[in-house]
């Protein structure tokens, strides 16, 4: 299986096949992105799927909230391009999680922990984080997620 970034760049030929300017401009946009986070800092790195995961939700709650602001100010027609650039972005994320999905998930992670032989409470909190965290990954609100632990530890 390719990677975000391989599928990306593959994408920007399709892209220009079918002479989508918008999605093409998108996704070339992004790539540049993705290049400029990879080269900034003392040395050049390489950025995996969750950090390219990342930066694509950031990307598109910013043309979110561009929209947003255009909306505001009586710009439908600007709105709507920063919308279908959002959605462009929004192809590449992976689907998000359901609140049921993210119980279990969290269900799953304490019960294990009780299986283990540990003792839960509200100061065990980020041993039960580290593994919902990592299945949950971008694909729901961290803030929610922590909500949802805090509730099963009470």
């Amino acid at each position: 299986m390719s990677t975000l970034k391989e599928r990306l760049h593959a994408d920007v030929v399709v892209h220009m096949k079918d002479r989508n300017k918008t999605a093409l401009t998108t996704v070339r946009n992004v790539l540049g992105e993705i290049e400029t986070r990879e080269k900034s800092g003392k040395t050049p790195i390489e950025l995996d799927d969750t950090q390219v995961t990342a930066l694509l939700q950031k990307e598109a709650a910013k043309r979110r909230d561009t929209a947003r602001i255009y909306t505001e100010a009586g710009e439908a027609d600007r709105a709507a391009a920063e919308i279908a650039e959002a959605e462009v972005i929004e192809a590449y994320l992976p689907s998000m999680l359901t609140q049921a999905e993210v119980e279990a998930i969290v269900d799953e992670a304490v019960a294990s922990l009780k299986a283990e032989g540990q003792e839960l409470s509200m100061r065990q909190m980020g041993a039960v984080m580290k593994p919902v965290t990592a299945k949950v990954a971008g694909r729901f609100d961290g803030k929610a997620v922590s909500e949802v632990v805090r509730t099963r530890l009470a």
